[in-house]
């Protein structure tokens, strides 16, 4: 599941849009707001589009956005997450740093952007990321940096680490379910299977819950010799994910990847 943050859809513009030759200030100021109201309006409506899934559409709006203002940072950081989500880490790379570039202290942006590394490979890059993030005392989601810097430090192995930045994630936001599947997976590897469970049953029973969530529970419920669990989850996985490469990890008997 995502684990980023869109930020501030309409932004006001710190940078000013060349204006014609010889404007008056009062000229200049305003064909600038003009060009600020217009580029906000069709990046809120790529955010909308972004919300609802429709990719394509929402990068239209935000190329249009650009387009009127090519030094909107809020615009190249949601060009980002949709490269991201499309596919095409180079593109989304070369939007994140512009959006970086001209807003350096975005804390969301940070955040992004250090899940974007992690996501790609460099998770011992993203950590100063959300640390960059964390710093920022104006930041409205703390949790979910925090609990994005636990599930990179897992993939690196710093289950210490990893403990404390999803503990202060959980207790902040115990709802969020990507912070239990963290923990649940903090325990899982060091083969403590009754906490392992104890996180991830907050979640198999929502009608939300996900491919991952479900294959971790069934393999902590394997651990645990729990059969009749174990095949109550796989029924679950089966129905609601079957073309999922979760549930092909489940008939291959992929336990221990």
């Amino acid at each position: 599941m995502p684990r980023f943050a869109i930020g501030l859809l309409c932004a006001v513009l710190l940078s000013a849009c060349a204006g014609t030759q010889g404007p008056t200030p009062d000229t200049e100021y305003s064909a600038n707001a003009d060009a600020q109201r217009r580029a906000g309006i069709r990046l809120q409506l790529a955010g909308e589009y972004y919300q609802q899934g429709q990719l394509q559409i929402a990068l239209d709006e935000v190329k249009q956005a650009l387009q009127i203002a090519p030094s909107f940072a809020d615009a190249h950081s949601m060009a980002a997450l949709i490269y991201m989500d499309l596919g095409d880490a180079r593109l989304a790379e070369e939007h994140f740093g512009r959006a970086l570039r001209l807003s350096p202290q975005d804390p969301d942006l940070s955040n992004n952007y250090g899940w974007f590394l992690c996501q790609h490979g460099r998770p011992e890059q993203s950590i100063a990321h959300f640390e960059t993030a964390l710093r920022n005392r104006m930041y409205r989601s703390p949790a979910r940096a925090l609990t994005n810097a636990g599930t990179c430090s897992i993939m690196l192995q710093r289950l210490d680490a990893a403990e404390k930045y999803l503990n202060e994630a959980f207790r902040l936001d115990p709802s969020n379910p990507a912070t239990a599947i963290g923990l649940a997976r903090l325990h899982y590897q060091r083969g403590d299977y009754r906490n392992a469970r104890f996180f991830i049953s907050r979640i198999t029973a929502s009608d939300a819950v996900s491919a991952e969530a479900l294959w971790l529970a069934i393999r902590i419920e394997r651990r645990l010799g729990d059969r009749a669990a174990e095949v109550s989850l796989v029924t679950q996985l089966g129905r609601r994910y079957p073309d999922s490469a979760e549930f092909a990890a489940y008939q291959r008997g992929a336990f221990n990847e």
